[in-house]
């Protein structure tokens, strides 16, 4: 693929998307304070265009950056429709880090974690290069399978039921190649990476919500069937797109598409008297066709003309899929109380909550320490707004489905902080 210029490049960016940075530590879930950013252009390192510093969560201000025109990602064209920005991060006592190739969307948000590894003797910058999204760039397609597996009776028996399981292990290359690395990385940090890869976050609500209903439920497909693990393979999944979705190593994800895993991380899709989820195989629709798949420009037409995520589903998988529910989410000390948690509610969940938000205030001093008193008060309401502004949640101040489990989340990655640092 032809990098442009960056003259022509700007010339070609007249509207604006937004970027958010946050910075820990890949020891921990530690956050970076007064780490520096300096951000350029991909392909001119010297044209820096913002330099920021993390407060005391290890988080930037929102900026707002040059992007391509919104009908660039709004249908197939061969214009790039995202900008693409390097990041340099430094700060005392922790290695240098340059992101390349991160993606900007008009009208959109994008978020950066970013993870730092502290300085070790001989150590200087480390380089992440960020691919083509691969609605932009050159993928192979991919390798067409059974969407139900059969069960084997003998050796290693899939799972009993459908767990969301708290990491999956990804092969960063096909099956077969046996230099690629393996990454234990979070099922929803999984999804929203892959999603992030695999459409555009400017596409309509509905039709980011059937993207990741299918991600999700192949993703679990191959947790339940323990695919690769009964192929002699030490991993879940892979990041080859002629096997299964594109992951990519320390790209940003979006705004958008984050909250929308946020709420639907535990489902995904069946078929009457069928007990694994579906293996859900999509293409793109233009460059691949794949009769009987759901295609991924497809269903953004059909967002547009205002199909709800289970109609597009139901329009490329047939009238008898639906959405289930994991019987189970692993990694979580406290299981949703099945209900939202707002003034007035009391009670152990209450007290619970309370708990894991003063603990994680511990690491996130904007996080006000609240009274752990099981009743939720003015003060609660307040912790949990800045709980859910820190961690990119809509801020309601009432802890639903979506902020309960992110606060179980974050309580795990920071107690175990704690385990590591007695």
């Amino acid at each position: 693929m032809e990098i442009k210029n960056i003259t022509a490049m700007q010339q070609d960016a007249p509207d604006q998307g937004k970027l958010r940075l946050s910075v820990v530590s890949n020891t921990g879930y530690a956050p970076i304070q007064d780490a520096v950013i300096d951000i350029s252009y991909t392909g001119d390192p010297e044209s820096t265009v913002e330099e920021v510093t993390t407060d005391q969560n290890g988080q930037t201000e929102t900026l707002e950056l040059p992007a391509p025109p919104l009908e660039y990602s709004m249908a197939p064209s061969e214009n790039q429709p995202y900008s693409e920005y390097t990041f340099r991060v430094s700060a005392p006592g922790y290695e240098t880090l340059t992101i390349s190739g991160a993606e900007i969307l008009p009208d959109a948000t994008a978020l950066q974690e970013i993870r730092l590894r502290p300085l070790a003797p001989g150590e200087t910058i480390d380089n992440i290069v960020i691919p083509a999204h691969t609605l932009f760039g050159d993928y192979p397609p991919k390798i067409a399978e059974a969407e139900i597996k059969p069960v084997s009776q003998f050796g290693e028996i899939v799972l009993s039921r459908v767990v969301v399981p708290e990491f999956v292990v990804v092969h960063d290359g096909s099956p077969m190649d046996t230099t690629a690395t393996d990454y234990y990385v979070r099922y929803k940090d999984y999804i929203k990476n892959v999603a992030s890869s695999e459409i555009y976050a400017t596409w309509p609500a509905a039709t980011i919500r059937a993207n990741v209903l299918a991600i999700m439920s192949f993703t679990l497909n191959r947790v339940y069937t323990e695919w690769y693990r009964n192929k002699g393979f030490d991993f879940t999944i892979t990041s080859s797109t002629a096997f299964d979705h594109k992951w990519i190593y320390g790209r940003n994800i979006f705004e958008s598409i984050s909250v929308i895993v946020d709420e639907l991380f535990a489902n995904y899709l069946s078929r009457p008297n069928v007990k694994q989820p579906i293996l859900t195989q999509y293409c793109d629709g233009q460059r691949v066709s794949c009769p009987n798949w759901m295609t991924q420009w497809g269903s953004k037409s059909l967002g547009d003309q205002g199909y709800q995520a289970i109609e597009i589903l139901r329009y490329y998988y047939g009238d008898n899929m639906y959405i289930n529910t994991a019987e189970e989410v692993s990694g979580i000390p406290s299981s949703w109380p099945g209900y939202a948690l707002d003034i007035g509610s009391s009670g152990a969940k209450v007290l619970q909550m309370q708990e894991q938000i003063n603990a994680i205030s511990n690491n996130y001093p904007l996080i006000p320490k609240i009274a752990e008193d099981g009743i939720f008060g003015e003060g609660t309401q307040n912790a949990v707004r800045v709980f859910q502004s820190v961690f990119g949640l809509p801020q309601t101040g009432v802890v639903d489905y979506s902020t309960w489990f992110k606060i179980q989340e974050i309580y795990v990655a920071v107690t175990r902080i704690a385990e590591l640092n007695p």
